[in-house]
């Protein structure tokens, strides 16, 4: 029976990007703004998926908004005389 436990790390994400920090530099900072770099991928790619989805809540919205202010056929038909010289 082995009494070797192993150790998990308490955050399994620094495991997987600390040879590209330290190649890039030895400092914390490096292992900051592989992760903010990481982070800010994460956004443009959120930004991508979620700007069709808006467009199309807007254009429903507008959709909604302005069907009652399409002319109706009872519109063309009636006439009036406002401003109709006399």
């Amino acid at each position: 029976m082995s009494t070797h436990s192993t150790h998990s790390p308490r955050f399994p994400i620094f495991r997987r990007f600390w040879k590209p920090a330290v190649a890039t530099g030895v400092g914390g900072t490096a292992i900051v703004v592989w992760f903010e770099e990481i982070a800010m991928f994460g956004e443009e790619i959120l930004a991508l998926i979620f700007l069709p989805i808006m467009a199309g809540v807007i254009y429903l919205f507008n959709i909604l908004i302005f069907k009652s202010h399409m002319p109706r056929r009872e519109d063309f038909e009636k006439t009036n005389d406002i401003g109709a010289k006399k």
